[in-house]
Order: structure tokens, then sequence, then C-alpha cells
């Protein structure tokens, strides 16, 4: 992998407790098709390819209290490197650096107030999609105890800039994160006595989103917030699947008449 493909999000993983009746589930609400890799591993395809997997949650995860959850995976140029950078800082490994065959060099961390991801130096490159076109992941919020904090972690870590703090009013300041100038998502803080943990939503493209609300109710989801417009004129809404991992939707603004 080049240099300059580092501190992109390139891949999704759902960890779950039920990987038959996930996938499912976001077939029927994303139209996901999907293809088996290994004997425990199913890969997520949207229009424009591959775009992560699901998998059974970790036993380790699932004793300290994990509860399904989707999991992105970041470009770097050197995991074993960027592993000792995140125990200097003060995050955590929970996966120590290992060779996966035919896919790269992978660990799994957690930065200093907790939120999980893991980073990989893929084998090969991994074309960037399209975000804008349905069912593509378009945006990878950060709920988090310390945003500033988290910003210069990542910042040092990913090397991903603050491209823009947006002043909520009473919810305080929403903070637009990206490479070289592209905006890849958001960091916010959690207000102190809510009880969401310290993680990432990840968003993904719909064209239709009350549809897609629909169809994830039907199929067993749950709406948790929205849908409601964001500035920009996109329109988002917050859900869990049935076995209880967080997601969003995310619609482009209507062209102006």
């Amino acid at each position: 992998m080049t240099e300059s493909n580092a501190g992109r999000i390139t891949w999704y993983e759902l960890m779950t407790t039920n990987p038959a009746g996930a996938i499912a589930f976001y077939s029927e609400v994303i139209g996901w098709k999907t293809q088996v890799w290994g004997a425990d591993y199913t890969m997520w395809l949207s229009s424009q390819g591959p775009l992560g997997g699901a998998m059974t949650l970790p036993e380790p995860a699932q004793k300290m209290g994990a509860p399904p959850h989707w999991m992105a995976s970041v470009q770097v140029a050197d995991v074993d490197r960027t592993v000792a950078k995140v125990r200097e800082l003060g995050g955590a490994v929970y996966l120590e650096p290992r060779d996966l065959p035919e896919i790269g060099r992978y660990a799994v961390l957690a930065d200093p107030q907790g939120a999980v991801l893991s980073v990989i130096a893929p084998a090969r490159e991994m074309p960037a999609p399209d975000s804008t076109k349905h069912g593509e992941f378009c945006w990878s919020e950060l709920i988090t105890t310390d945003q500033n904090a988290a910003m210069a972690f990542y910042q040092t870590i990913f090397g991903w800039e603050r491209l823009l703090d947006h002043d909520m009013g009473p919810m305080g300041v929403y903070v637009i994160y990206g490479r070289k100038g592209q905006q890849l998502g958001g960091i916010f803080a959690k207000p102190k006595d809510s009880p969401m943990p310290t993680a990432f939503l990840h968003y993904v493209q719909v064209d239709d989103l009350e549809a897609a609300i629909t169809r994830a109710k039907n199929s067993g989801g749950k709406l948790v917030h929205g849908p409601m417009e964001v500035p920009g004129g996109a329109r988002i809404a917050q859900l869990m699947d049935p076995q209880g991992a967080m997601f969003a939707l995310h619609v482009l603004a209507k062209p102006a008449s």
C-alpha cells in the first residue's frame, strides 16, 4: 500500500451474535449481496464491489461485554508502527498485529476514550468507491467523552484533519474530520448522563430513506432517532438491527428545483 492512501476507511465489519439473521436483515434493508469467504466469514457486496463482512462476535469480546457492533478498518502504511504509537498515546490493543492470507496485516485497537476500530495494511490496493451511491458507507461518526483528545489522537495516528467545527447550540460543537480536505465523518461529545458507549456510528447511503426505515422495522429493526434533516439538506436516521448493532442511514439532499 502506498503512503498516500493511509488514513482511508476501507472496510466495515459487523460483529454479531447471529450472522445469518443479520445477513438476512441487511440484505433486505439495504440490498447488499453476499459472498462466503472461508468457514465463518461472509462479505458484503454493493453494486461497486466488496465493502465489508459479517462474522460471529468473538467469544473474548462477548466475555468482555461487547454488544454486536460495526467496526471500521482504516488503512495504514505500517500496522506494527501504528500499534506502537497507539500504545504510546494511551490507547489499547485488543488484537496484536497478524497477517491474514491474501488480505494483509491487521490489528484491532481502541482509542484512549474506548472507541474500537481496526487497522490494516492491505496486500493489494482497494479502489475507493463512490460514496454517493446507494449501499455505500458515507460517514463515520464518533461519539466520545472528549472530542478534542479524540481528534488529536486520530490526527496523530491516521493524519485525519480537523476540517470544520459546527456549533450545535446546547448540544455543543460537532467536529467534522477528514483527510486531504475530504470529509469522512464527525466527532461529538456525548452528554455526561448518556448511556451511549464511546463508539463509532457508521452511515450508509440510501436512495429512499423512508422506504429503508420501513424495511428495517418490518425486518425486526428499531428506529432509534430520526428521520431528521442535517445542515446542507441531507436527511438521516439512526437504527438498531435485530441483534442490537447500531447503524445509520443517509440520503442526499434533493437537488434545488
